[in-house]
């Protein structure tokens, strides 16, 4: 296993990846992006574990519900590099499961990686949604065919693949990027039908970076985001050589759903796990400002917030049956329930919208216009933004204010607007959830349920 300075030291590679129009040739030491990394080598010295043999805790696959809650409850406190490391281990897994009949080669192939990735305690990202194009058109109709990731040549010992991915969380910061059909292809479509496993420094490898990471000077007024972010890549594989045995699917358009599948059903889980904790915040939040503002009694405030500890609840309940009803497969690994995890990430998605309305409704104004940590300090007016930001004499202006940052960090500013948006598209968006859904809801006995309630049992079995 590595140290967490063996982890930064790992990043100066030769990979090429740019922020702000610069290409960065020092991540770990970079202001913005070196944040992640710093987040990242905690994680490493976390876990370590000197031992030969040793395997990071959270990269070990769970053989029971018991232990799939061990590890759900255990990412729920590690960075984002870590969570989604352990996500591509799954979802590798899960693929070889599904594939294993028609290609068990290729199987094979994933299995030996997974195994070699956990020896070399690397960190791996996702590398899933393609540009796409026009997206009213199938990837064999593009005017430009590279928007979606394709194989344009082949030779004895792998393939060269070329176009371009995006919305890749902490791409730069990892060593492997998990590359994988975006949907199910068709017939045609075989060039398209990819999934490998590709070194963030390989040749033709170039990253863009975006980051919601606050630019003020003064971290404090953004207690959440000031201390941890994320980037977003924009990964491009520009005539990109794969060996053969990092190929784990080339062609077989029948099957290159399955890895798209894979990968979804364990971000929604992951997407599941961290909306329990997000929404339980939101409430927390609720209640802490409503008590600040002196109005935790009025109706119509309790009632709203009696609204969000029901939706918090309904989405620890959706957590806990995913876990609870979990499946083990041939190689005896434990996978949540379909079902329950895609019914429970559509509705955290579907009503974190309404949480953070009455989030917002509840704390007011001040959400966006409390005063900065500086102005407390400044000798002419902090005392009185002290005095005036007050409530009571129990609770304290700075108290208060300190509150109201940590909302409109969470919730209304560029933190925020990265929730908005990624709770929803996480995990491949509201409508493959409700697929999914849809796909393992039991409709057979929702339809006889239906019959017997109407006392027209003659008809179960025939409609």
């Amino acid at each position: 296993m590595m140290t967490g300075d063996q982890y930064r030291r790992s990043l100066d590679d030769g990979r090429e990846t740019f922020f702000e129009g610069q290409q960065i040739f020092d991540i770990a030491n970079h202001p913005i992006l070196g944040v992640t990394v710093s987040s990242a080598a905690r994680g490493y010295d976390r876990f370590y574990n000197p031992a030969p043999d040793a395997v990071g805790a959270f990269m070990k696959v769970p053989s029971s519900a018991h232990e799939l809650r061990e590890q759900v409850e255990l990412h729920e406190t590690v960075d984002l590099l870590t969570h989604v490391t352990y996500a591509s281990i799954m979802t590798l897994l899960t693929a070889a499961d599904r594939i294993e009949d028609k290609l068990p080669e290729n199987a094979a192939r994933i299995r030996a990686y997974v195994a070699d990735a956990q020896k070399r305690d690397i960190r791996m990202t996702q590398c899933i949604t393609d540009s796409k194009g026009d997206r009213s058109r199938r990837p064999a109709q593009q005017d430009d065919p590279d928007h979606y990731v394709r194989v344009v040549d082949r030779r004895p010992d792998g393939i060269v693949i070329r176009g371009a991915k995006l919305h890749i969380s902490a791409a730069s910061m990892g060593h492997e990027l998990m590359t994988i059909p975006t949907k199910s292809m068709k017939a045609d479509e075989a060039q398209y039908s990819v999934a490998c496993m590709v070194p963030v420094n390989a040749p033709g490898v170039k990253i863009i970076n975006t980051t919601y990471a606050p630019r003020h000077h003064d971290k404090r007024d953004f207690p959440i985001s000031g201390k941890h972010h994320t980037p977003e890549g924009f990964v491009i594989f520009d005539d990109v050589f794969v060996p053969k045995e990092r190929v784990f699917l080339d062609g077989n358009p029948e099957l290159a759903g399955v890895f798209a599948h894979s990968l979804g059903l364990w971000e929604r889980l992951g997407g599941l796990s961290a909306m329990a904790s997000s929404y339980d915040a939101l409430v927390g939040f609720a209640q802490l400002i409503s008590e600040a503002n002196g109005l935790d009694r009025v109706g119509h405030i309790k009632e709203k917030i009696s609204e969000m500890l029901i939706n918090a609840t309904l989405i620890r309940a959706s957590l806990e049956a995913a876990i609870e009803n979990c499946h083990i497969t041939s190689d005896g690994a434990a996978f949540p329930d379909e079902l329950y995890t895609n019914a429970g990430k559509y509705h955290g998605a579907a009503n974190w919208s309404l949480m953070v309305r009455h989030l917002h409704d509840i704390g007011g104004g001040a959400i966006l216009t409390a005063p900065l940590h500086a102005d407390f300090e400044n000798e002419q007016v902090g005392h009185l933004a002290r005095k005036y930001m007050g409530t009571m004499q129990s609770v304290d202006g700075m108290y208060r204010t300190r509150l109201f940052h940590a909302i409109r960090d969470l919730t209304a500013d560029s933190l925020g607007g990265w929730h908005a948006v990624t709770n929803i598209q996480a995990g491949g968006g509201l409508y493959a959830q409700r697929i999914v859904s849809r796909l393992h809801y039991d409709m057979d006995r929702a339809k006889e349920t239906a019959l017997r309630t109407a006392h027209m049992d003659e008809y179960i079995g025939k409609v």
